[in-house]
C-alpha cells in the first residue's frame, strides 16, 4: 500500500463547557438552581452575593414594557418586536461567548429583570368579558411561613400522649408506634415485624415487645384524629365509626356501615349494594344510608398533617392583569424572588488583575467561569421571559376568560416564532410555573393538542377537558352523565370527541365513572 498525504475540510459540532453549563441551567427547576447556586458560591472565591440593585442595562436585559402593543384601526393587535433582550439559541450564544471573552469583564453583577405587557384580543369574544379579582397581590402573609407552621401528624399525637399516664415501656412503645406511621396516619408494617426489628435474635424479648406494641397499639387508636394507626382501610373506617358511636347521637346506620367494613372494601368500592344486602342481612335503605355515612369519613387521617411546605409552586413569571374591561392589559415580568443576584467580587478581581504570579492561569480560569456562570444564568431567565411572553400572546384569551377559551399549541409554534430550538422550549417550559389570575400553571399547561370541529377549525385538549369538567359539576346527582353522553353533548357543541378520548381526559381530571358518581 502506498502511503500519502490528503487535505479534507470538514464541519461538526462541538458542544464547549460554556455551552453545556447554559443547557444544563436552562433545564433546572427553580429549587434545582438555588442549589446550583449555592454549589457555585462555596466552589468559587470570585463569586459573590449582592442585595443591591443593578442597572439592567449593563447586560441588555431592559425594564421595558416590551413587547408594546399598538391597536390599529381593523381591530387587530399588532405586537412590536422584543427589544428587551436578544435571547438566541444556546449554541449561538456559545460561540458569540467565545470570541467576546474580553467584553465579559464588564458583567460583574446580575440581579435579573424583566417585564413586559401583552393585550389580549377580545374580538371573537366580545367586549363584555368577565373581570376577576386579581388574586397574586394584597397577601401579608407568606405562604411559605404558614407552611412552615404546619404541625406534623407524630408532634401531634406526641402532644397527647403526655397526658397520658403511663409507665416507661408503654409510654416508649406507644412513642416507637407514633414514629413508625406513615404521611397518612396508618401502620404500614405489622407489630411482629416490628418487634422484630427491634429484637432480631431475642425471641422472648420479640413477644415482650408484641405485647407492649399491642396495648400502645390500642392506645394509639383512642387518640385524635380518629382512625390514626390502622392497618387497613376497613379498619381506618371502623375506627372512626366507633369513634361517632362512643361520641352518641350516632345516625341510625352507623351499627349498619360498621359491618360493611368488615367485608372486603371492593364491594364498598363497586357500590354493590345487593351483595352488601346479602351480607349484612340489612335492607336496601339502610345499606345506602350507612354507604353514605362512610363516604363522609376521612380514609387518610393524616392528610392535614402533611408538611405542605413541599408542595408550594413559587413561580418563575408573573402575569398581572392592569386596565379597564374590555382593553384588559397584562403585565409579564420575572419572578425577583427567583432570581439570584450574584456579581463578580471586585477586590478579587483587582487583586488577581495586580499580581500576577504563581497560580494566577488557574486563579484566572475560575474568574472566567463566575462570568460565564452569571451570564449563563441572566440568559436562563431571558429565554424564560421570551417564551413566557410568547405563550401569554397565544393564549391572551385564557387570562381573560379562562381554560375553556384556551387554543390549541405546540412547541414548534413558539419555537418557529422565537427562532428556538424545539428542544430548547422543551427544556424551558419543564418545571417552570407562571402565576396568572386564575392560578399557577407548569408552563406546559398552555400547550395542548387539537381536536377537530364541525367549522373545520381545531379546538385545544385542554379547553375540551374544561368543558367536560363543566358538564360533570352539573350533572344530576342522581343520574350522573356517561362517557357517551358527554361525547353526544361535545357533539352537540361541534367539537369531534369520540367517547375512548372522553374516558381518557375524565380520568385525567380524576373523575369517577358515571356508576360511582351516582348518589345513593
Amino acid at each position: 500500500m502506498k502511503q500519502g498525504l490528503s487535505l479534507r475540510v470538514s464541519q461538526h459540532l462541538a458542544l464547549t463547557p460554556q455551552l453545556q453549563q447554559s443547557i444544563r441551567l436552562l433545564q433546572l427547576s427553580t429549587l434545582e438552581l438555588s442549589q446550583e447556586v449555592e454549589q457555585m458560591l462555596d466552589d468559587n472565591p470570585f463569586l459573590e452575593v449582592t442585595q443591591e440593585e443593578a442597572p439592567r442595562e449593563e447586560f441588555g436585559l431592559a425594564q421595558a414594557d416590551a413587547p408594546a402593543v399598538e391597536e390599529s384601526g381593523a381591530g387587530e393587535t399588532e405586537f412590536a418586536d422584543y427589544t428587551g433582550t436578544s435571547s438566541e439559541t444556546a449554541a449561538s450564544s456559545s460561540a458569540d461567548s467565545e470570541t467576546t471573552a474580553t467584553a465579559d469583564t464588564e458583567m460583574n453583577d446580575w440581579d435579573g429583570d424583566g417585564s413586559t405587557e401583552v393585550v389580549p384580543d377580545d374580538g371573537e369574544w366580545g367586549g363584555d368579558a368577565p373581570a376577576r379579582k386579581n388574586n397574586l397581590g394584597g397577601e401579608d402573609v407568606d405562604a411559605t411561613d404558614l407552611a412552615r407552621g404546619n404541625e406534623s401528624l407524630q408532634t401531634h399525637l406526641h402532644r397527647q400522649a403526655l397526658s397520658m399516664r403511663l409507665c416507661e415501656e408503654d409510654r416508649f412503645a406507644l412513642r416507637f408506634l407514633i414514629e413508625s406511621l406513615n404521611d397518612d396516619g396508618y401502620l404500614d408494617e405489622s407489630i411482629e415485624s416490628l418487634a422484630a426489628s427491634l429484637a432480631p435474635q431475642d425471641l422472648e424479648q420479640q413477644e415482650e415487645l408484641v405485647h407492649r406494641f399491642t396495648v400502645a397499639l390500642n392506645l394509639l387508636h383512642h387518640l385524635e384524629p380518629a382512625g390514626v394507626g390502622a392497618r387497613s382501610l376497613g379498619e381506618c373506617l371502623s375506627l372512626q365509626l366507633r369513634a361517632i358511636l362512643a361520641a352518641g347521637a350516632a345516625p341510625p346506620a352507623c351499627e349498619t356501615a360498621l359491618r360493611i367494613c368488615g367485608h372486603p372494601m371492593e364491594l364498598l368500592a363497586r357500590r354493590d349494594v345487593k351483595r352488601l344486602v346479602q351480607l349484612c342481612g340489612d335492607t336496601e335503605a339502610q345499606v345506602k344510608a350507612a354507604i353514605g355515612l362512610i363516604t363522609r369519613l376521612e380514609p387518610k387521617p393524616g392528610r392535614r398533617f402533611v408538611d405542605v411546605e413541599r408542595n408550594i409552586v413559587i413561580p418563575d413569571v408573573l402575569v398581572t392583569k392592569t386596565g379597564r374591561a374590555p382593553q384588559f392589559r397584562f403585565r409579564v415580568q420575572l419572578n425577583p424572588d427567583v432570581m439570584p443576584r450574584l456579581r463578580v467580587h471586585d477586590i478579587y478581581a483587582g487583586a488577581l488583575k495586580a499580581h500576577k504570579g504563581e497560580g494566577h492561569q488557574a486563579l484566572q480560569q475560575r474568574l472566567q467561569e463566575a462570568r460565564w456562570f452569571i451570564k449563563n444564568i441572566q440568559q436562563r431567565f431571558d429565554t424564560i421571559l421570551r417564551v413566557s411572553n410568547a405563550i401569554v400572546e397565544r393564549q391572551k384569551n385564557f387570562f381573560v376568560h379562562g381554560e375553556l377559551a384556551m387554543r390549541p399549541l405546540v412547541l414548534r409554534e413558539i419555537a418557529d416564532e422565537l427562532g428556538l430550538h424545539e428542544s430548547t422550549i422543551s427544556r424551558v417550559t419543564t418545571a417552570k410555573y407562571m402565576a396568572t389570575p386564575y392560578g399557577t400553571f407548569e408552563l406546559k399547561y398552555f400547550f395542548g393538542s387539537a381536536l377537530g370541529t364541525e367549522t373545520g377549525g381545531n379546538a385545544s385538549s385542554t379547553a375540551v377537558r374544561a368543558l367536560i369538567k363543566q358538564f360533570v359539576a352539573s350533572e344530576s346527582v342522581k343520574k350522573p352523565l356517561s362517557d357517551s353522553q358527554i361525547s353526544e353533548m361535545l357533539k352537540e357543541q361541534g367539537i369531534e370527541c369520540a367517547r375512548r378520548t372522553v374516558a381518557k381526559y375524565r380520568e385525567a381530571l380524576r373523575i369517577a365513572p358515571a356508576n360511582l358518581r351516582k348518589a345513593l
